[in-house]
Formats: structure tokens, sequence, C-alpha cells
């Protein structure tokens, strides 16, 4: 569905002032690092971390609360296997609800807390069905079914008769959105999306039920807008029109069904929090901040709100007090903090917020914040001793200048215990995407590759996200371009510091950052050591072929027209390059990847041998676009080290 003409008269609605005086500094502030105050501490307690154990450290996502506020379900791979467990909200030992080899996400509880439903699906092909466990326990139910359609992000109506889903067919370029009844288990589409570059996704139900407030989102995300749909008729109210692109997407709905807290980059292309009047379109703007804020949710009294603050790959939660317009930073200790629960973080009764903490020292774990003593106790503790007894650098955020004067921030590791004497290996790892961000998160693999002493910096080139739309969409039709050469200055950066040896750097990454290895080894040849690529595309025309239309539907809207453009697509292709290869490759791919199909893995592996490349790859069974089984997980990151160990630490 278009946005209709009439809509469009400017989204310049009545913008109230700021509530808080949040953060006006952002990305133009940052200050250049002299490569050389860079250092290696000493630490006796410096080992390299068994892989084993990485993985053996769990992984937490998705947390629900129970509509008594009691328990909380969520995801967890303890089990090497993503399943759904549930954990009591004063703390205890978690129990599994659910058993599969499958991965599962996205566990909502019914409103009357007999049910959980959640999405799963089949050896990573992205194709989610529905499923229901009762809350205590029991018979798992798959309430959808169907083979070729994916069902995602189930959403309870209120009197929980109804369920919102995201919906996609396999050959489709777009999500739609479409109820499913409980009682009948038959499914309705709510949504007829005609653009191939839009789709949908929902946000909360009216009290009465009777409508439902989504997003619809462009497919690199530089536009959207919310909307109001009658959940009887399937009308639909755009609730944010505007000239040119502007990014309006809604995370909560107010209490009193007034208003819904969106975050919106209608200030100068950066990202900010603000409070949307439904009758009458006005904005009360909550922060004023050239970094990237990202709207939570409203408290079940509605005498508060909660909002995300992401700072240069860091990132902080805050509580806002409405009435007062003041903000509260919640007191977490520095890394990437998040509200913990994907559909609401407050408890039912708004006593206590579900928090998730994380750091590259430190696995994500939650947290419950209570609202009234400011107690904050750890719910889940998903380190394993060893992590705990080895000493691991965090990340150090740094800034440098890429080849146009562009500055380029990135994370740093450096290993304990290293002379500057210019001979130590080190490792540049490009991120996926392109529309993403590196921040500082937990990263097995990184947590791998520093603990044995190789220096990595993840750059967050032109094209990330968190630096405005501006620097977004800095890459367009430019792939392998200037972003490629961000990457480049990154080697340099680290030559600079003086620990580095420039003939012992390597590269790896997945998704784009495997695209960006391949471009890297291909383009600029003599910078590049070794090579890691996992799940990246090679030949952009013959994975609009292969790849899954919604993936294909995303490459159209970075590079542009596959016919018309066509000359962008071949120079923007490692494949163009790949007889320029000189250092050695590692390819690792998911034999049932969805968006990057393993046929792009074979093209490399199959040229790189014809010319006589050194070339190595390993296929994985029933996995998709990156490797979800811990043995798997484990394979993946020791065959890594050992291919950088050969390449980069041998005598050359």
């Amino acid at each position: 569905m278009k946005i209709s003409s009439l809509a469009c008269a400017c989204f310049l609605p009545l913008l109230a002032p700021a509530m808080a005086s949040a953060q006006s500094s952002g990305a133009d502030d940052r200050q250049l690092t002299p490569p050389r105050s860079i250092t290696s501490n000493s630490n006796p307690k410096a080992r390299p971390i068994p892989i084993d154990d990485l993985y053996y450290t769990r992984s937490v996502v998705d947390a629900s609360w129970s509509p008594d506020g009691k328990e909380i379900a969520f995801s967890m791979d303890m089990s090497g296997r993503s399943n759904l467990w549930k954990v009591s909200a004063a703390g205890g030992w978690p129990i599994q609800l659910v058993q599969s080899d499958e991965r599962q996400r996205g566990a909502t509880w019914s409103p009357d807390g007999r049910w959980i439903v959640f999405q799963q699906d089949g050896g990573g092909n992205e194709l989610w069905d529905i499923l229901a466990v009762p809350g205590e326990g029991g018979e798992v139910v798959n309430l959808t079914g169907s083979a070729d359609i994916a069902e995602e992000a189930p959403r309870w109506s209120p009197d929980g008769r109804t369920i919102a889903l995201n919906v996609k067919a396999k050959t489709g370029t777009q999500f739609d959105l479409a109820l499913l009844d409980w009682a009948s288990r038959k499914i309705r589409q709510l949504t007829h999306e005609r653009s191939p570059d839009r789709s949908w996704s929902s946000v909360a139900w009216s009290a009465d039920g009777k409508t439902l407030y989504a997003n619809r989102t462009e497919a690199t995300e530089s536009d959207g807008d919310v909307f109001a749909i009658d959940v009887a008729t399937g009308k639909s109210t755009n609730l944010t029109p505007h000239q040119s692109n502007v990014l309006h997407v809604a995370s909560s709905l107010s209490p009193d069904g007034k208003s819904l807290l969106i975050s919106s980059n209608a200030r100068g292309g950066y990202q900010n929090v603000a409070m949307l009047d439904i009758a009458s379109g006005q904005l009360t703007w909550v922060t004023d901040t050239r970094w990237e804020a990202n709207a939570g949710d409203f408290s079940p009294s509605g005498q508060s709100l909660t909002y995300t603050l992401n700072a240069d790959g860091r990132s902080d939660v805050y509580q806002v007090d409405i009435a007062t317009r003041r903000a509260e930073r919640m007191p977490m200790k520095a890394g990437i903090n998040r509200l913990g629960a994907t559909q609401g973080s407050y408890a039912p009764g708004g006593d206590r917020l579900l928090l998730s903490h994380e750091s590259s020292g430190e696995p994500a774990d939650f947290w419950v914040h209570d609202t009234v003593s400011g107690r904050d106790t750890q719910l889940t503790h998903t380190a394993i001793a060893s992590l705990g007894s080895a000493a691991m650098p965090e990340a150090q955020i740094v800034h440098y200048k890429s080849f146009d004067g562009l500055t380029i921030s990135a994370l740093l590791w450096m290993p304990f215990n290293l002379q500057r004497d210019g001979t130590h290996p080190a490792v540049v790892l490009p991120h996926g995407g392109p529309t993403w961000q590196m921040k500082d998160y937990w990263s097995p693999d990184i947590a791998a590759l520093v603990s044995r002493g190789y220096i990595c910096i993840a750059p967050n080139v032109r094209g990330s996200t968190g630096y405005g739309m501006a620097f977004q969409r800095a890459n367009y039709q430019d792939l392998g371009g200037g972003d490629l050469q961000d990457e480049v200055h990154a080697a340099s950066f680290l030559t600079e510091t003086g620990y580095v040896d420039p003939k012992r750097i390597g590269i790896t990454g997945g998704s784009y950052g495997g695209y960006m290895t391949m471009m890297a080894i291909a383009k600029t040849p003599d910078l590049w050591a070794a090579g890691v690529e996992v799940v990246g595309p090679f030949d952009w025309m013959s994975m609009l072929k292969h790849a899954d239309p919604l993936v294909a539907q995303y490459i159209r809207s970075l590079l542009g027209d596959p016919v018309k453009d066509a000359d962008i697509y071949r120079k923007s292709a490692p494949i163009t390059y790949i007889r320029d290869v000189k250092a050695p490759l590692l390819v690792l791919q998911g034999d049932n990847d969805p968006r990057i199909p393993k046929e792009e893995a074979l093209q490399v592996v199959d040229l790189l041998k014809k010319d006589g490349k050194v070339v190595e790859a390993h296929f994985y069974p029933a996995e998709g676009h990156g490797f979800h089984k811990r043995e798997n997980q484990i394979d993946a990151t020791r065959r890594t080290v050992e291919w950088f160990n050969k390449y980069l630490k041998a005598k050359q």
C-alpha cells in the first residue's frame, strides 16, 4: 500500500518542546585517537580462553513477563540449542519448557497466563512457525505449520482470542500483518502490501482490541511510518505523514490509548524519541541528541517511559518521569544496556523493569530493576567459571580519519602483555548489514582471538547505523568502495600504533562482513595475509536469483535496478576482482542459508581452486545464516583461530 498523496502534507505537526534535557552531543563531537596512545597493559592472569568454554557460556534473548509478574520466559542455549525456558522473577534456577533441535525465539504469554507462544524455524531456514506451550509446561502445539510462509513476532490481543503476526511468503519481498484466531487456528491477512520494498510489523493493540498499531518501513529502514489499522475492515490510517525520507517507528502504546512512543529521525536525520499524540499528530520530543535514541515502553501507570541511548557503540537505559520531564539513567556498568523484554519491559504492576547488560568482557544477562527501591538483581548467570578467572581486555572506542577525511569509529581490543615492537598479528572485523552497527557486544569469537594475542579492530564504516541518516546512506551504490577504504584505514591505524606487523594482518566477518572480507582480499590484495569469510555474498547478480526475495529487495535498495545499474552491480561484486586474490582464504557456510545461499560460497571456492589459490571451505548441515548449534559454533571458531595461527603467527 502506497502512502496517499493527501497524507503527504509534510510532517510538521505542532512540534512540542523536548520533554527532558537530553544529550545534545553526537558523532560530530568525536575526537581523533592518536595511534600511539594505544597501549597493551600488563596482566599476569592473561591466558587463552578455551574455545569450548566460550560457547558453553549461555546466551539469553527475547524475554517476556508473565501476566502476574511472577515469572519470565526467554530463549536460552544452555542445552546447546536456543530453546524456551522460564525463571522466577525473584531469581532461581531456570526451567526448560521446550526441548528441540531447532531454535526458538519471541516468547510471549497469553493474557490469562495459561499459554506461551513462540516462533520456531527448521534448520536455520527462517520459515518460522508459531507454536504454543502451556505456561506450566506440557505438550507443544504448532499453530501454523506452514511450510512456505514465515510467521513471526506473535502478539496477543487483550482478550486473548487473537494473535497478531508478521507474515511473509517464501517467495515474497515483504512482510504483511495477519491475525490468528486462537480457537479455530484460522489466519486472516490484515494488510496487503503492494510495494516490494515496504514491510509491516505490529506494535500494540488498543485496549478494546479494535485497533492494531503497526509500523510500515522501507527495506533499508531509511523511511517509515506508523499506522492505526481497523481490525474489522483492515482500513489503515497513516499517523506520521511526511515528505521525503524520514523514519518513524513506534514501540509502545500509552495505557490511556492516546499516545504512541516512537523513534524518529525527523530532526536532521538523527534518531530521537518522541511521544506521538494519536488524535492530533503532535509530537512531544523526549530526547535531543545526535547519537541514536530508541523508544522503549510506557509504564503501566502511564507516569513514566523508557528509552535507550546508543552513543558510539555503547548504550544506556533511561527512565523519564512524564510529569516532571526528568530523565534518569539506570545505574548499570558500561557496555550494552538494554530493555530486556521484547514486548513491554515493565512488570505488569509497574514496580520492576527487566533489563539486559553485556559488554565485550561480559556475556549478556538479564537484570531486574526495582523502580521503587532502586535495587538491581541479577536474574541470570550465563558465564561459566573459567571466564571469571580469565583476564579479558575490554574494548576501547577509537576514532580515525578515512581516505576522504570522514571520521570513523571503531572498537579496538588490545591483548595484554604485548611489546610495542611491530611484530604482532592483527585482525580487522567488518560487521554485517551493512545497515548495522558494531557495538560493545559480548563476542565469543573475538574473545578467542584477543585472548590468543590478536589485536582486533571492528570499524563502523560508512553505511553503518548509529551515526545519523547521512552516514548510513553514504555507501549507497558504492558497496565495497568507500566503506572498504574505511576498513583499509583501520588496518593502517593498527600499524601506526607500533604494535602490529603490517605483514601479519588478517580480515574476517560474517554476512556483509563476509562480503567485505572478499572485497578486501580481492581489491586490496597486498594488504592482507589471510582471510576467513563467513556466509557472505560473492556475485550480486547470482544472489538476486537464489536468495530470499526480501534480501534481494534489500540489495536493490542499496545498489539500484540490476538492469539499469548493472555496471554498479559488477564493480561492487567480489567476483569481478577474485582473480587478484593473494591471501589464503577459509570459507564457512551454512547449507541451509536462505539469505546468502551456499551457491555463493561454492563459486568462490571453485574459482580460487581453478586459479591454484589457497582456499578451504567447510559447510554446516542444518544451519542457516550464521551458526546456532553449539558444536558448529565451536568448530567454526576453532577453524578460524587455526587458520590465522597458520598464516598470521607462523614465521614469514
